[in-house]
């Protein structure tokens, strides 16, 4: 005999006394999903035929493995083994019994007999209604609820869209960018028409169209440490949908200072990590975190790439985390860290625990209150996209002018491979930013040298790699190949 774990899936937990899992002896697979049946008589007819036989919309699996290819029930178990049951699931509407008009009829008034929610509203949250585990209490609670977006992005945009959908009362979005057509890949919050626009005025529209009962904040600032204490003060839970240290930093910080719930979303070509940092019940940003990684190890998407749907996930994934906080249901991922590989499509989850010497959140803290977080991050005080100082640099019409004369610089693309091929100077030699210290014998007979990149920034650090190795005739293309596109050759993609 061997005691195993059995899952029990959402369908069949109102037949086994609404228990998610429950811990069996038996020898084999079919003991313990007998054992269970019999325990549970609700699940018999479920599970099993009038015969006795496994249904056949029912599939059974040990540990990750489907028993058909097994022993079928006559698997043997081991110790510790978990037994998992997987009916079919459709996901179609209701029947007839449970149509969204019955949900309205049962749902239309409170406790008191006083009516809690319009026709129009009942009929567009019954999925809601019906679900125990909201129903109109918690509908009530959603449509109660303040929830900040810090950034309408990659991350920001699913997660205000499902936030909208969902009911809840109002979404605050923090964000000061305009649409840009390269946004369009993933930011499923605006359309073709939208670029140009500032984005929150177009979110605006977006989710108070989606959702006339959802009130949607703008706060077109950039958030400092100035302001971040006032804007974030009102609001139930902080959905931190930042693309850079500084500002996660921030946010993380004036979180812990007013004691409230932040839903973490970080997302990096492929992969993606999700996690709920409360300092009240658990670890905060910098328990995981304590100091940032140097601004030039880590490229933002606009340089490394993301793929379109990833943010999508991570975002949606945020918005469950932020509407399970808001009902008080469910198990929410503080303290527990879910990392996605989108290529393996694989999800893993680690534990994240509380730093016992947190300068913020620790019963030991030093830091109390909000700091100078660019200088804490070591980038410049207007973000990571802008170019280190003190480096040379070249216009981009000064470039033109040199490469038409005789003695034309060396020209170095220091992108990446993909970024080549999108687009790339006539003539340039290709040596990504981190190849440069293998290949920089490459470099040593030219007499003068112009690196250049998307926008400026990786050139930039390229050019002061090579004046600290010696190189006296070095420069930067000022703004990277898209001011070059913008201001000499309009034929250049910018991306």
């Amino acid at each position: 005999m061997a005691k195993a774990t059995v899952k029990i899936p959402t369908p069949l937990r109102t037949f086994a006394g609404g228990a998610s899992e429950l811990s069996l002896d038996g020898s084999t697979v079919g003991g313990v999903i007998h054992s269970l049946a019999e325990a549970n008589p609700g699940l018999k007819r479920h599970l099993f035929t009038a015969e006795g036989r496994l249904r056949s919309f029912v599939t059974v699996y040990l540990n990750d493995e489907d028993i058909r290819f097994l022993e079928r029930e006559a698997t043997p178990l081991k110790e510790g083994d978990v037994v998992s049951i997987v009916p079919a699931v459709a996901g179609g509407a209701p029947t007839s019994a449970h149509s969204p008009a019955r949900a309205a009829s049962r749902t239309r008034s409170g406790e008191n007999g006083s009516p809690t929610f319009s026709t129009e509203e009942l009929r567009r949250y019954s999925r809601h209604l019906l679900l125990p585990e909201v129903g109109v209490a918690g509908q009530k609670k959603l449509r109660d609820a303040k929830v900040l977006l810090v950034g309408a992005g990659g991350l920001g945009a699913p997660a205000a869209l499902y936030l909208a959908a969902a009911g809840v009362g109002e979404i605050g979005l923090v964000d000061f960018d305009a649409v840009d057509l390269s946004n369009l890949q993933r930011q499923v919050l605006y359309s073709t028409s939208d670029v140009g626009r500032p984005k929150l005025v177009a979110a605006r529209e977006r989710l108070e169209g989606l959702n006339p009962g959802t009130r949607v904040t703008p706060h077109e600032v950039r958030l400092t440490s100035e302001n971040a204490l006032d804007i974030l003060a009102p609001y139930d839970v902080i959905l931190d949908g930042t693309d850079n240290f500084p500002t996660r930093y921030l946010v993380n910080d004036a979180a812990v200072l007013l004691g409230k719930p932040s839903v973490y979303g970080s997302i990096y070509r492929f992969e993606g990590q999700v996690s709920v940092f409360d300092s009240r019940h658990g670890p905060c940003y910098r328990c995981l975190y304590p100091e940032p990684p140097p601004p030039d190890l880590v490229p933002s998407c606009a340089e490394a790439g993301v793929l379109g749907v990833l943010p999508g996930l991570v975002g949606v994934l945020q918005a469950t985390e932020t509407v399970k906080l808001i009902l008080g249901k469910g198990e929410s991922l503080v303290g527990r860290l879910l990392l996605f590989d989108a290529l393996a499509l694989k999800f893993r989850e680690l534990k994240i625990r509380k730093n016992p010497h947190c300068v913020l959140c620790s019963s030991h803290a030093t830091q109390k209150g909000l700091i100078d977080y660019p200088a804490f991050c070591g980038v410049p005080a207007g973000g990571l996209t802008s170019e280190p100082d003190g480096v040379p640099k070249v216009e981009p019409e000064a470039l033109r002018a040199e490469l038409d004369s005789e003695e034309a610089p060396f020209l170095v693309d220091v992108r990446e491979t993909g970024e080549w091929a999108i687009a790339h100077l006539p003539g340039a030699h290709l040596i990504p930013k981190g190849e440069l210290a293998d290949r920089v014998d490459e470099l040593t007979r030219a007499s003068k040298l112009v690196v250049y990149c998307r926008s400026g920034v990786r050139s930039a650090e390229a050019t002061r790699f090579l004046l600290d190795l010696g190189f006296a005739n070095v420069r930067s293309l000022h703004g990277g190949l898209n001011a070059w596109a913008q201001r000499v050759d309009p034929s250049v993609p910018q991306y």
